[in-house]
């Protein structure tokens, strides 16, 4: 027996649902989160600090970021390229 290819996106959940229908529930938790003294609202100074820890800890694997900038250098080589045409 063959199976049958699935044709129909899936019913229900918040991938298919309708994006302003999506926002409303997002906000409605946002709002509920504030009145319950849940939510935290980053300082710039707070937001500084964690991203400067966060690129602490990405640039520790020297693996990851020499492919980094071999991207890098390869995507500023087409930029070149096609400057010149």
């Amino acid at each position: 027996m063959k199976k049958k290819k699935r044709t129909k996106r899936r019913a229900g959940g918040f991938a298919a649902m309708d994006p302003t229908r999506l926002r409303a529930i997002a906000r409605e938790g946002g709002l509920a989160a504030h009145a319950e003294g849940k939510a935290h609202q980053f300082t710039s100074e707070e937001a500084r600090q964690a991203g400067k820890k966060g690129g602490r800890s990405v640039s520790r694997d020297r693996d990851y970021m020499a492919e980094i900038g071999r991207r890098g250098g390869r995507a500023r080589k087409g930029k070149r390229k096609a400057r010149r045409k």
